[in-house]
């Protein structure tokens, strides 16, 4: 406990400046991809991107948004993390995860997806007074309420797989932060399907989204560049 206090201070400020500003950002970008697709017409051919015979199979688990929710915490630390790493490889974190925000914003204008709640039957699902219904139908309320857009791809897949693979294979990180980033990344990537937030192929998406920019920067390498013209 007492390393994990010592690593938690040594975090520069402007790392913590990025995670908050990232996680800004995603929020930005999401609402602003909503707009977007309103104001250019993409969204009246938006499609509903399901797998009945495996979305089906996902029951409502209420107690899940918990982990939907602190998502949040775990985006604006993973940055933080990622900062104290070489910078060679926080300048590729920082490329690879822009580009997939950007590509994730795009399908949002030019690709829009939703999901009918209500014939999905999850406005009665999230009916309930226990914390955990009352917290599902908060983020249902604050995410369209009756309809939901934006799923493809999911961000929260796509944004914490990159959380995970930003800091995986660094010497700096401690082991126990990566075990528990790649914990994370996956019991978030299950709470989309469980508050049926999104569908399994927004989940795929998402986190095939995040591999691709992740493997293409480490490409293209602007890290090493960057790193020899400071």
């Amino acid at each position: 406990m007492k390393q994990w206090i010592e690593k938690i201070r040594s975090i520069p400020r402007w790392g913590w400046a990025i995670g908050l500003f990232y996680f800004a950002l995603q929020y930005g970008l999401y609402r602003l991809g909503a707009y977007l697709s309103r104001v250019l017409g993409t969204v009246s051919y938006a499609f509903e991107w399901k797998i009945a015979a495996i979305d089906d199979l996902f029951p409502v688990v209420p107690i899940f948004s918990v982990i939907y929710l602190f998502s949040y915490v775990f985006w604006i630390c993973a940055p933080a993390a990622a900062s104290l790493t070489k910078k060679r490889n926080f300048i590729n974190y920082i490329a690879g995860l822009s580009l997939a925000y950007l590509i994730g914003f795009l399908f949002f204008i030019f690709l829009p997806t939703y999901m009918d709640r209500v014939k999905e039957n999850l406005m009665t699902a999230a009916a309930g007074q226990d914390l955990f219904s009352r917290l599902l139908r908060t983020i249902y309320e604050a995410d369209g309420s009756a309809m939901a857009f934006n799923l493809f791809p999911s961000y929260h897949c796509l944004i914490s797989t990159y959380c995970y693979l930003g800091v995986r294979k660094q010497p700096e990180i401690s082991r126990g932060f990566r075990i528990y980033s790649l914990v994370m990344a996956a019991l978030i990537g299950l709470s989309t399907l469980l508050t049926k937030q999104h569908y399994i192929v927004d989940c795929f998406g998402g986190v095939a989204i995040s591999l691709f920019c992740y493997l293409l920067m480490n490409r293209l390498d602007p890290g090493k560049r960057m790193s020899r013209t400071s």
